[in-house]
């Protein structure tokens, strides 16, 4: 039984926010002055496997960070939108060229930028720590902050749902 009341076989893609949600929402800045994200690794385990086993992915940032983006496509994750200066175009575009209905996808997001598309989705998920308005409008609220896991958390409970997790050979190894 999931912790997620949601029907989770339903899920059919996953869409996440890079920063407060992929990685910590406090980012040092190198010596040039140039964001340095963290990343999870356990986030990353379940990102490739999820991938593996056929769910849509889509990392949507308003950030721009080749980095970012090395990062989420070695995982398996092909749609990275980067400099979303507004999400929801991005989002309903991602939609339409991947056949996805609204209701099928989850939205990970942890501020003001990411309302509207959790607004639009059957699942919108916020991080432990995301903004207040955020959690208002979030169906799950992970018990992980941005960055320590909240991809892996809702993965894993998607792929339990879906009869993948320790089920499958791909699920042993990277």
């Amino acid at each position: 039984m999931s912790k997620i009341c949601h029907d989770l076989c339903a899920i059919k893609g996953v869409v996440f926010d890079v920063d407060g949600v992929l990685s910590p929402s406090t980012i040092p800045l190198d010596t040039d002055g140039l964001p340095r994200r963290m990343v999870n690794i356990k986030d990353g385990y379940a990102l490739q496997l999820a991938a593996k086993c056929g769910i849509k992915m889509a990392i949507i940032s308003g950030a721009d960070s080749p980095g970012v983006r090395e990062r989420f496509e070695g995982l398996g994750i092909r749609d990275v939108y980067m400099k979303a200066g507004q999400k929801l175009p991005v989002l309903r575009g991602w939609l339409e060229a991947n056949g996805l209905e609204a209701g099928e996808v989850a939205y990970v997001g942890d501020d003001i930028p990411d309302y509207e598309c959790m607004r639009e989705v059957g699942l919108p998920v916020a991080p432990h720590d995301a903004a207040v308005d955020i959690r208002r409008v979030a169906r799950y609220i992970s018990p992980c902050d941005g960055g320590y896991g909240v991809a892996r958390d809702l993965l894993e409970e998607i792929l339990k749902a879906q009869g993948h997790w320790l089920n499958a050979a791909k699920a042993f190894g990277w």
